[in-house]
């Protein structure tokens, strides 16, 4: 293909996408860091961007590099023909492209894991476990006793026990962690080890709304400013988050998305 109609298949990729979330070129210019002017260029398909700068509005767009540029060259590999699958036929290629290790999903209070989680292990037809959840049942109380009671000591050894007991037989499942978990070493790094890490992504903001929209208001409570404490515990695990393989981020985008990224993300690295 030659030059002009390769930049000119990108342009057109980057102005549906662009569309599709109801942005304007202005929106779109301020996410990515491009200038409007330049923009204005790639979309036309007259602005010959460098890989870099393509993998910002990628990320701006919140799809693939691959999303952009699949299927425009004149030669084709595995990832334009897995890009070019849809429906069911696309759902089995990837699956068959994940290796039959547990998926680990990893965020704060309110990042959805419970709830992609379930949507996500039901695509790959395997188990779905909450790990605080079987810490009570281990402990054979509410997670606030075992706090109340042991302790966060307590709550780590029954957290590596039950991890080590959900992940230590390879078995294929998604399993949503407890939104501290990166705090322990010993644990998130058994995590690491033995599952396939995913970081759900969101605004502090996001986190408040989505906690506070399922009736739990003990983030808030007695707390002159929640969102700038729930930012403090966000800036202190990033580190530890951003360890996960992939990052997926999670604000305005619809659970099937978000379990199409996982799953297409986690195919394509491997």
């Amino acid at each position: 293909m030659q030059l002009p109609r390769l930049l000119e298949g990108i342009g057109a990729r980057v102005r549906a996408s662009r569309s599709a979330r109801g942005w304007t070129s202005a929106d779109l210019a301020r996410r990515s860091g491009l200038s409007p002017r330049f923009l204005y260029a790639l979309e036309r398909g007259t602005a010959n961007i460098s890989v870099e700068r393509l993998a910002e509005v990628a990320q701006a767009l919140e799809v693939s590099v691959t999303t952009l540029v699949s299927g425009l060259s004149v030669h084709a590999d595995d990832a334009d023909r897995l890009a070019s699958l849809r429906g069911t036929a696309r759902e089995r290629a990837i699956a068959a492209a994940l290796p039959p290790r547990p998926i680990a999903l990893v965020g704060l209070r309110g990042a959805g894991k419970s709830t992609v989680g379930r949507a996500l292990a039901a695509r790959l037809g395997c188990p779905f476990a909450e790990l605080d959840a079987r810490v009570e049942e281990r402990a054979g109380v509410r997670l606030a006793e075992v706090f109340e009671f042991g302790g966060p000591q307590r709550y780590r050894e029954l957290e590596r026990a039950v991890a080590t007991d959900l992940l230590s037989g390879g078995t294929p499942c998604v399993l949503a962690t407890g939104g501290s978990i990166v705090t322990d070493t010993d644990t998130w790094g058994l995590v690491r080890r033995s599952a396939r890490t995913v970081w759900l992504k969101a605004a502090p903001a996001a986190h408040l709304a989505r906690v506070e929209a399922q009736g739990d208001t003990r983030p808030m409570r007695g707390r002159g400013d929640a969102l700038a404490e729930l930012e403090a515990i966000l800036a202190g695990r990033t580190p530890g988050y951003a360890q996960a393989e992939l990052h997926v981020q999670t604000d305005g985008v619809a659970i099937e998305a978000l379990v199409d990224a996982i799953i297409g993300g986690l195919a394509l690295t491997g």
